[in-house]
């Protein structure tokens, strides 16, 4: 298929910006998920390590961005469970 080798592209170089934004977002989307994975309190990757994550987040900030509000200092209003 045209304009997709380095001959190809040198000869409609239109088509670099296009990659270009295809690239980033492609990039922007597997680091956001990547994140989603790792660090989301609702995931767990070894339930015997760390049985109850959510409550590591229990007076911490759980949204991607927040103005400035100092969580540690806030009651929490999420419920205690016990097994």
């Amino acid at each position: 298929m045209q304009g997709l080798s380095l001959a190809s592209l040198r000869k409609n170089p239109a088509l670099i910006p296009l990659y270009v934004c295809v690239g980033i977002g492609a990039i922007g989307a597997v680091y956001y998920t990547a994140r989603l994975a790792l660090r989301s309190p609702e995931v767990t990757w070894s339930r015997k390590n760390n049985p109850e994550p959510w409550e590591e987040y229990r007076n911490k900030q759980h949204k991607f961005y927040s103005p400035v509000r100092d969580y540690s200092k806030v009651e929490s209003q999420a419920p205690k469970f016990s097994e």
